[in-house]
């Protein structure tokens, strides 16, 4: 199944990486988040990513124009420029990449519009290009195809921010510092779409996805949730980032189910 990853925002509340790269490209240890989303996908079998480019789009081709230069070791006899030998030595072999330019400041469904024409079967994968996980790709798909809906997201209970408290008669009962899971669910991304939702876009750089068509969407009754219980977690700030950091260096990353 094809892949979409949504790679142009702007990433304005991690502004003091994404002044210089597009937060798709900033890294979790040695790689960016990108290709640390593209492992989960690519662990069950689904290699046919499109990248739906807005905000320095540039430097995420040029990762992948260079890829193989930048991934392997090299042997170069200088005078020679032809005689180029890259030893391979990365699991990455059978990925195919379209890198799609959707427009700088291009909201999410008008990037999704746009890359319509590379779509070639009835049902496709989205993500966002900031958020990783343990997910299950092979349940949700299961789970998209149970149900005959136009989409499915999956849901997060996400991580309190804040210490949480028991209160009673004004007395403190229970505290929790950052309890595990926070109350509700959110969007967590990993969404599964019929192709039918490219009837309630349009390329207009204003149409979003999840204001309006995913709203009208839910409003019909054809948005299911796939409730996933494992790990999960976004590079919204700074914060964030150093969090992912730190778990990679620990070997506990979560979402490496690589």
């Amino acid at each position: 199944m094809q892949v979409v990853i949504l790679c142009g925002g702007l990433g304005t509340r991690l502004r003091e990486e994404t002044e210089f790269r597009p937060k798709p490209m900033v890294n979790i240890g040695s790689r960016p988040i990108l290709w640390h989303i593209m492992k989960i996908y690519a662990h069950y079998g689904h290699h046919d990513f499109i990248l739906g480019l807005g905000y320095k789009g540039e430097m995420i081709k040029n990762y992948f124009c260079h890829y193989e230069l930048m991934s392997n070791d090299v042997t170069i006899e200088l005078g020679k420029p032809e005689q180029v030998c890259i030893h391979h030595s990365y699991d990455e072999a059978g990925w195919r990449i379209t890198l799609a330019n959707t427009g700088e400041k291009t909201l999410k469904g008008a990037r999704l519009k746009k890359i319509e024409r590379y779509l070639t079967d009835d049902t496709f994968m989205l993500t966002y290009g900031d958020g990783v996980g343990n997910i299950d790709i092979p349940a949700l798909i299961a789970f998209h195809r149970r149900h005959g809906k136009l989409a499915t997201i999956t849901g997060i209970n996400p991580p309190s921010r804040f210490g949480q408290l028991k209160v009673s008669g004004g007395q403190v009962t229970a505290f929790s510092e950052k309890p595990v899971e926070g109350e509700g669910v959110i969007n967590g991304g990993f969404f599964v779409f019929n192709r039918k939702i490219f009837d309630y876009l349009t390329d207009d750089d204003n149409c979003d996805l999840e204001v309006g068509p995913l709203e009208k969407i839910a409003a019909e009754g054809q948005l299911m949730v796939y409730k996933h219980k494992g790990f999960w977690a976004c590079m919204d700030t700074q914060r964030d980032m150093e969090y992912l950091n730190k778990l990679w260096a620990e070997n506990h990353a979560g979402w490496k189910v690589w």
